[in-house]
């Protein structure tokens, strides 16, 4: 049964180390080496009072009940000392093996996981990226590095519990971010249980007060009732001659609320408020144990989930059912050998159980929770943006996830919203490219169909590599990971240079053309992208590594350049109606209500990275991030910029005009009129003309949306119209 822990180490001081860590039922040679850990720190002026000492002794304790390895114990131990640099950590060798410090050089570079972006909209630096990379193999080489970091980020949620609000709430945002998910993923269930408690309780104080008070207003009538049902199953078990431990199943507050979020009930009516764990010798007796228990007591069939013949995707293994108790009083039953039981509560740690005795079999079978990092590691090397693996790392981890059958019954775990382009990329990279078309359970289904879980997906693949530059569009949604992504970027970055610069020189000459600017001032395009060449500057458009969109802008802003940047009208967008404005749009370094305005120049939308500068009376003017007038103005003025975000407030709804040049046909309005439907954009203003010579329309259109997701979304559709030569968003 899961122990609820106690914290041992808030009440640890110097004279009674030895029994206390006999409590904690270790073997003679960890408590002699974690004995002489003390010894060498007490010689260093560090015992129980240092802060820092409590929390390494409080780490061991909660290693020590997923039974680690004392180089685990020891590296948790000097861990938090090391990080507040109260040791030379030079002075290490001295006292402790190799296979220690290289741990502990190992669950430093786990601090990296920090730098994982919790708002897939927030970028990384490229030395954030560098950083996760060194994380991602410290991971893969030793995944005992990630089980400390875990029992520390537990120590820190305890430790902020009487901390101001903001700090709770930020540790537990972070927690549920990415440790939670992350414990979830290697299946360790004794941290996964607490940093999920813990998160819960800082987020939503009020609720877990208020579950925890329910529980405690029914502790004792429901020990009693499961003690008799404990005591008349064990009777029936007997009876049948099957051995096996049966005992009350402790719920844990996080999944409790989750679980009456899901199916919408009140507490009353939770099936596994009362819930019992039987655990068996082996898997026949098991079933034989279900047998008994649904022979016994009436069950509720679509309650019943067998994981032991279908294990969930972090290896988890058991029989859950719902059977109707005395009274008619509903219980969860779980039934699992006594493996399972333990594989679901150490996760990974059991891995190293194997040198002390156990089966070195075990090892394998936790490999297979740490095959996702190894996959990983095999593809970085081919990321082309530093953002990609940030984003790859969080949709690794998030639970949000769908689980799809190969054709001969593989199954395959990838990010929620992944399409069958997706899948064939996991499969390998040769099957993406070559991928012309997929079948869902034998039915034709279009790239951009979303899988779902249970899906069985068959690719169907051409001779010839033939991926589509259209598959590189977020916004057509042919593609969701980023994994995916990079591999169709990697491959158009491997073709023939001279068709890529083929095809960057096309790309760019057309859209100049169609906005009728010149290539001026050529040097300092080059600068701005970091190219020697204009040869090479075409090679990266063609291949995808430089964006055309920034590159025409950047031109168009040096053909446009304003004189005066101060006075600029184009810095002033017209205002919105008294009705359609939000209060609070824009929180200016932490600060909102503001005077503010918009930009005309760049016309941020909500979901555009976006900076604010100060001008002469007219407050602060919100512009895109890569603006170049706003690159221009900070080249006279670069004190006045501030650093802005958009606040909570900014839905209801944001003028912005585009225009759209097509040849000219019959039922073109109805067509672009749909997809206005279709997509819910407002139409405010519209006005078009047409040249009956050249046989081409121009509209301009006002539209009310509310991010810049849904412009972009827009817009792309509408490119894809027949005779569409151009949509873009428009600046006056």
């Amino acid at each position: 049964m899961v122990k609820v822990r106690q914290s041992h180490s808030t009440a640890y001081n110097s004279d009674d180390t030895l029994a206390w860590l006999g409590s904690l039922e270790l073997t003679e040679k960890k408590i002699s080496d974690l004995m002489a850990a003390e010894t060498w720190l007490k010689q260093r002026n560090l015992d129980a009072s240092e802060p820092e000492v409590k929390t390494g002794w409080e780490m061991v304790e909660i290693l020590a009940e997923l039974r680690m390895d004392i180089d685990s114990l020891l590296a948790a131990l000097l861990f938090p000392i090391i990080e507040a640099k109260l040791i030379d950590e030079d002075s290490l060798a001295e006292q402790f093996s190799n296979h220690v410090i290289r741990l502990l050089s190992s669950v430093k570079q786990m601090e990296a996981i920090r730098s994982i972006p919790t708002d897939p909209n927030h970028s990384v630096s490229p030395q954030q990226a560098d950083n996760l990379r060194r994380m991602l193999l410290a991971m893969v080489e030793d995944v005992r590095a990630v089980v400390i970091k875990l029992a520390g980020q537990i120590c820190y949620l305890r430790y902020v519990k009487d901390a101001d609000e903001e700090t709770r709430v930020l540790a537990a945002k972070e927690t549920n971010a990415i440790f939670g998910p992350l414990a979830n993923r290697l299946g360790i269930g004794q941290l996964k249980w607490e940093l999920e408690d813990l998160a819960f309780r800082y987020l939503h104080p009020v609720l877990y007060k208020q579950i925890a008070g329910l529980l405690e207003e029914r502790r004792l009538d429901r020990e009693q009732y499961l003690q008799d049902f404990v005591c008349s199953v064990q009777q029936k078990m007997a009876h049948e001659q099957l051995t096996v431990d049966v005992q009350g199943r402790p719920k844990h507050i996080y999944s409790i609320w989750k679980k009456m979020q899901k199916k919408q009930l009140p507490f009353e009516q939770l099936y596994d408020i009362r819930a019992v764990r039987i655990v068996t010798d082996k898997v026949q007796d098991c079933y034989a144990a279900l047998g008994i228990v649904h022979t016994s007591w009436r069950h509720l069939p679509k309650e019943f989930d067998d994981y032991i013949a279908t294990p969930k995707q972090n290896g988890y293994q058991s029989i859950h059912t719902v059977v109707f108790g005395p009274q008619g009083r509903v219980i969860e039953v779980q039934i699992r050998t006594r493996q399972m039981h333990e594989d679901s509560e150490l996760g990974v740690a059991a891995h190293w159980r194997y040198k002390e005795g156990a089966s070195n079999s075990k090892s394998a079978a936790n490999d297979e929770k740490v095959e996702w990092l190894r996959k990983l590691l095999q593809w970085q090397e081919e990321v082309v943006d530093s953002a990609d693996l940030a984003e790859e790392l969080r949709n690794q981890v998030i639970e949000d996830r769908v689980y799809v059958f190969t054709p001969k019954g593989d199954i395959v775990d990838l990010p929620l919203g992944s399409t069958p382009l997706d899948f064939a990329y996991y499969v390998h990279s040769n099957v993406g490219h070559r991928c012309i078309g997929a079948k869902i359970s034998g039915r034709i289904v279009p790239f951009t169909y979303q899988l779902k879980t249970g899906d069985q997906v068959d690719i169907l693949t051409g001779r010839e590599p033939n991926p589509s530059r259209d598959w590189l569009n977020p916004h057509l949604g042919y593609i969701k990971s980023s994994r995916a992504r990079s591999k169709v970027q990697y491959w158009f970055r491997q073709q023939d240079k001279d068709k890529n610069l083929a095809a960057g020189k096309e790309l760019l000459d057309t859209e100049l053309m169609r906005l009728n600017l010149q290539l001026e001032q050529t040097q300092k395009l080059l600068k701005r992208f970091n190219v020697n060449s204009m040869d090479e500057l075409f090679v990266g458009i063609g291949g995808s590594d430089i964006k055309l969109t920034q590159v025409v802008h950047f031109i168009q802003s040096q053909h446009d350049k304003a004189q005066a940047p101060e006075i600029d009208p184009r810095l002033i967008t017209k205002p919105l109606p008294a009705a359609l404005k939000a209060k609070s749009d824009v929180i200016v370094q932490g600060v909102g209500n503001l005077l503010t305005h918009t930009a005309g120049c760049c016309q941020p939308l909500p979901g555009d990275a976006i900076v604010g500068y100060i001008t002469q009376g007219r407050g602060i003017a919100i512009h895109r991030d890569d603006c170049e007038q706003f690159k221009t103005l900070l080249d006279s003025h670069p004190e006045r910029a501030v650093e802005a975000n958009w606040g909570g407030k900014y839905a209801s709804g944001y003028e912005v005009d585009i225009r759209i040049i097509a040849h000219d046909r019959s039922n073109l309005l109805r067509d672009i009129t749909n997809i206005l439907a279709n997509e819910k954009a407002n139409v405010t203003k519209l006005s078009s003309s047409s040249d009956t010579k050249a046989q081409t329309a121009v509209l301009d259109m006002t539209l009310e949306l509310y991010n810049l997701d849904s412009l972009n979304k827009l817009l792309s559709k509408i490119n894809q119209l027949e005779d569409i030569i151009e949509a873009k968003r428009f600046t006056h």
